[in-house]
């Protein structure tokens, strides 16, 4: 540390909370020691404490419901948990808690300086993986939009520059890439967002009820029309309208869109008057719309009216940049919805991360995410942690790895050999001539057992 810490120690044993104390001084920190432990509570709500020293064993306050109170009260306290009545469940007990570390009694002065002194470096990291998150969400988002590749960054000027246009908004890219953030953020960021953001997926409702759904229904029009409805324009009158799937809108509905876009005015279903409304279109599509006016199963005059302003967004693996940044986000919003506190993702599980190609996109990564925290045990994301087929090696990687442990040419054989053995489904007559060996090459190394016919 730095700084010196504010330490407090909590014991029934007036000697051992003064031993500790004395131990934390010696380390060149601000220490009180209390005897009481009904009075701890209260002191800490008072003042500021980075690290905490509790017996377990106490009369009043049991110390493991001592550190629950603790960590409910403030997650960034460090906790050690001590007592003379040491033993593997109690340590656990204490650990699951929240504590940081257990000492069981008598410990050496040496032992407990060490302890201390790990247990504030963890949270100086804690609170220093937070304040570059928040950082991180403050420089590189606007809005939900997080990343700093120089992709999304040009997304974020575009935003900020056609925020406040009435011109519709073409959003494309793959599914899973944020369209919706993006859009959300167009709304956020104009002087709209004080009216309704009303979303629509085109592609999630029958062709039958979608027309209703936008336009609104007069009572009577149809079977099941027992009062007027509004439709989805006019419960955005004022704000913004985002139509996702825009390119799976069917072809009637198209004409209609169209005509609202050109006259800005709605026809609710079975009325024969229309109504002016006031909205901002932004549409999405992960479909090559401009192919489609070509195939002709997409209106070119409706494409022309929506993509007035273009905003394109890649998929991930096309801005590795944005990975870590949003995977640290994902992360702080998945501990904070389980209540873990996990300091970050350990060195193999970023290399996992960062050599995956995500083929979901954004919400592929943030599906894997929300899975790691939930196994997590301890308080880093390891790579088991992460789903399967993220921690497949590339073939890069496995070249590193063999070069790393000086492999042998003979082993790599090996190695490559069994892959291709596998493939084969264990036929070592395929797999020779695959490999272009002989098939008794591979039986030397293999041994007999596996198929000879294909």
């Amino acid at each position: 540390m730095s700084e010196p810490a504010n330490v407090l120690v909590i014991d029934d044993d007036v000697e051992m909370a003064k031993l500790v104390a004395d131990i934390a001084r010696d380390q060149g920190h601000r220490a009180i020691s209390i005897d009481a432990p009904v009075l701890a509570l209260p002191m800490i709500a008072e003042q500021a404490f980075d690290l905490i020293v509790t017996d377990v064993r106490m009369p009043e306050i049991d110390g493991v419901e001592m550190i629950e109170r603790i960590k409910n009260f403030d997650p960034r306290i460090a906790i050690i948990a001590m007592t003379a009545f040491g033993s593997i469940e109690t340590a656990v007990r204490a650990v699951r808690a929240g504590a940081f570390d257990y000492l069981p009694k008598p410990f050496q002065p040496k032992e407990m300086a060490l302890r201390m002194e790990g247990a504030l470096e963890r949270r100086a990291m804690t609170v220093e993986i937070s304040r570059l998150r928040s950082e991180v969400a403050g420089r590189f988002s606007i809005a939900g939009i997080i990343g700093r590749s120089d992709s999304l960054r040009a997304v974020v000027a575009l935003v900020k520059r056609v925020a406040d246009s009435p011109m519709t908004v073409l959003i494309t890219g793959p599914s899973g890439c944020g369209k919706e953030v993006v859009a959300r953020a167009l709304h956020g960021e104009s002087r709209r967002r004080a009216r309704k953001f009303v979303a629509v997926n085109c592609a999630a409702i029958p062709e039958s009820l979608l027309e209703a759904e936008l336009f609104g229904v007069k009572k009577g029009a149809f079977t099941g029309a027992h009062a007027s409805r509004s439709g989805m324009f006019q419960e955005a009158d004022g704000g913004t309208l985002f139509l996702d799937e825009i390119g799976d809108l069917a072809a009637p509905l198209q004409a209609k869109l169209l005509r609202v876009l050109q006259d800005r005015e709605v026809r609710p279903v079975g009325s024969t008057s229309a109504q002016a409304v006031d909205v901002r279109i932004v549409a999405a599509t992960n479909k090559d719309l401009r192919a489609g006016t070509l195939a002709q199963t997409f209106r070119e005059d409706l494409f022309y009216r929506l993509a007035v302003i273009e905003i394109a967004i890649l998929p991930l693996k096309q801005r590795p940049e944005d990975i870590l940044p949003l995977a640290e986000h994902c992360l702080a919003r998945a501990s904070a919805r389980t209540g873990k506190t996990i300091a970050g993702f350990s060195g193999a599980a970023v290399k996992a991360l960062l050599g995956h190609d995500w083929p979901g996109n954004v919400r592929e990564l943030e599906n894997a995410i929300e899975r790691a925290v939930a196994l997590c045990e301890g308080d880093r994301i390891s790579p088991e942690d992460l789903p399967s087929n993220t921690r497949i090696p590339r073939a890069a990687d496995f070249l590193e790895a063999a070069a790393d442990r000086l492999m042998t040419i003979e082993e790599l054989d090996r190695a490559y050999a069994q892959v291709v053995l596998k493939r084969t489904g264990g036929n070592k007559q395929r797999a020779a001539a695959a490999l272009g060996v002989d098939r008794r090459t591979l039986q030397r190394w293999f041994g007999e057992g596996s198929s000879e016919e294909p």
